[in-house]
């Protein structure tokens, strides 16, 4: 089954000083015996330079590749944070527009296969785009979608601050961007309004997803992922959870529960077509 487990699931740990990013690699690949991995920049950046977070040297990176090529896993996702596009000041604009461009650098070394980088925005409220804002966001997902097509991925934001809490908003957004190479990593349950509207409006352009204990536990998780691949999703099926405790062990029981889903979706699946 095409599962993968987003870094951020061991956050806890790396605070903890338990964890670092080869050791994420190591669980991925012997403890869950998976054969790709999603990324979370969170590991490898200096988080005290917030909003930016400045990315760790090249040297850096190209090991974590090396580590990534040795153990034959694929980077199917790489989560950018500190790059929005977004920001009320120009500067901080400009800054993290750099700070994108390094991060896109790093994608093509690790090989990343999709990228996501966020719009920007309120990480608790659903906001609606200005033009100014709308028009910048745009001509910046032009430019990315362009340089990620160039180097063979996916790029685009996630449900996850502002404007892409909202999927009229993330569909506005994807007509006006009209780039093969740009989509959306749903983060299902997310919306602030009506969850299976906002991953059908959203569903053609999805090239990732994430699921949390409460989507997966929730009552149209099922629906979800026919939604999903009724709209032509080919893609992983990635897990998310930074448990307060327990991390192995609450990773290993939502992965099991995500397998569940998918074994039932081709089941239901199978008997419609009869």
């Amino acid at each position: 089954m095409k599962i993968s487990i987003g870094g951020y699931s061991f956050n806890n740990l790396y605070l903890e000083g338990k964890m670092d990013v080869f050791g994420y690699l190591e669980t991925v690949k012997y403890r869950y015996r998976m054969d790709a991995v999603d990324l979370w920049n969170g590991f490898f950046i200096d988080r005290s330079s917030k909003p930016i977070m400045k990315l760790a040297d090249e040297g850096y990176i190209r090991k974590i590749r090396e580590a990534l090529d040795e153990k034959e896993l694929r980077l199917i996702n790489f989560a950018i944070d500190g790059a929005h596009l977004w920001d009320p000041d120009e500067d901080m604009r400009r800054l993290l527009y750099e700070n994108a461009l390094l991060h896109l650098k790093a994608s093509v070394l690790l090989g990343a296969e999709t990228v996501r980088i966020d719009t920007g925005g309120s990480y608790k409220n659903e906001e609606k785009m200005s033009e100014e804002q709308f028009e910048y966001t745009v001509k910046r997902y032009q430019q990315f979608s362009s340089f990620a097509a160039d180097h063979g991925f996916l790029i685009g934001p996630e449900n996850h601050m502002g404007a892409s809490l909202n999927p009229n908003e993330m569909k506005r957004l994807a007509e006006a961007v009209d780039h093969p190479s740009f989509g959306f990593l749903v983060h299902l349950g997310r919306w602030k309004a009506d969850q299976a509207e906002g991953d059908r409006l959203v569903a053609p352009w999805a090239y990732h997803t994430h699921f949390d204990e409460e989507t997966v536990d929730g009552e149209g998780a099922l629906s979800t992922i026919h939604l999903l691949k009724d709209a032509g999703y080919k893609g992983y099926y990635g897990v998310e959870y930074n448990a307060p405790g327990n991390q192995y062990v609450e990773t290993e029981l939502l992965i099991a529960k995500v397998k569940k889903l998918l074994a039932d979706a081709e089941t239901t699946s199978s008997e419609e077509e009869k």
